[in-house]
């Protein structure tokens, strides 16, 4: 017997460098390297796409998702390599962001 994925995920257009499931809700949030976060369902279709906040966008200033994190209540927190900590609903809405010297792993 061979094992076959349940769903492709489509996409990004770098590497991906975190990803995120949230089973109670039937979601997956994936970030990469130079690119926004997806929320996809776990049967594949893409849903809503997580910007940043718009001042801190740009090529000098790209956010790169480091860590992400979903509860079963909606939220994702995302992790930015540049000390950003930003709340999203999972209707794409930006809720709050926090920004820390911290290295957080």
């Amino acid at each position: 017997d061979f094992a076959t994925p349940r769903a492709v995920l489509t996409g990004h257009d770098y590497e991906i460098t975190c990803a995120a499931i949230c089973a109670e809700l039937g979601l997956v949030i994936s970030g990469s390297k130079e690119g926004p976060c997806l929320i996809h369902s776990m049967n594949g279709d893409l849903l809503r796409t997580l910007e940043g906040p718009e001042q801190l966008e740009g090529p000098e200033n790209c956010l790169r998702p480091k860590l992400i994190q979903a509860s079963r209540e909606g939220h994702c927190v995302i992790y930015y390599e540049n000390g950003l900590f930003c709340v999203f609903s999972v209707n794409g809405r930006l809720q709050a962001t926090m920004e820390t010297d911290d290295k957080i792993r």
